[in-house]
């Protein structure tokens, strides 16, 4: 949209462990408009915490990030 003031599309992110890779949030995407605000509901776990760190760039640098 030409008024989106944050537009996420498709965010994945992943951390590498001992075991290997966990996707901590796959393709994710909406867009926010001015004056808009943005709830984010789930289960322990399911990648909210992620996802705000995300978009705050508090990500640690062995975070694989990828999307628009």
């Amino acid at each position: 949209m030409a008024d989106a003031q944050l537009s996420v599309r498709d965010l994945t992110v992943r951390f590498p462990t001992t075991r290997g890779t966990v996707q901590a949030v796959n393709g994710v995407t909406f867009e926010l408009e001015k004056g808009q605000a943005l709830g984010i509901v789930g289960e322990s776990g399911s990648g909210k915490s992620v996802t705000a760190k995300t978009l705050m760039n508090l990500l640690p640098r062995s975070a694989e990030v990828t999307g628009d």
